[in-house]
């Protein structure tokens, strides 16, 4: 049985006991997404993590042009 099928016999079931039908498979996705989210970012703060950004600044951190080194020969010449 998919979600559909169980929100029709809900709906049924409702009717016949007189009370409110069930909202809609999915209805409420966005709003428990959006939860996780805050919750997430509750638990970054507690841990003494950055809240906001932390995917965006690991991925420009990885993609990030890499500095060159401050002298352009890794070992000054020899010499002679």
């Amino acid at each position: 049985m998919d979600a559909m099928q169980q929100h029709m016999i809900d709906n049924y079931r409702a009717a016949r006991l007189g009370t409110p039908a069930p909202p809609l498979p999915g209805t409420h996705d966005v709003a428990v997404l959006k939860e996780l989210r805050d919750y997430r970012r509750f638990e970054a703060v507690l841990d003494g993590r950055l809240a906001t950004g932390r995917l965006r600044a690991a991925l420009a951190h990885l993609i990030a042009p890499r500095h060159p080194h401050p002298h352009p020969h890794p070992h000054p010449p020899a010499c002679r």
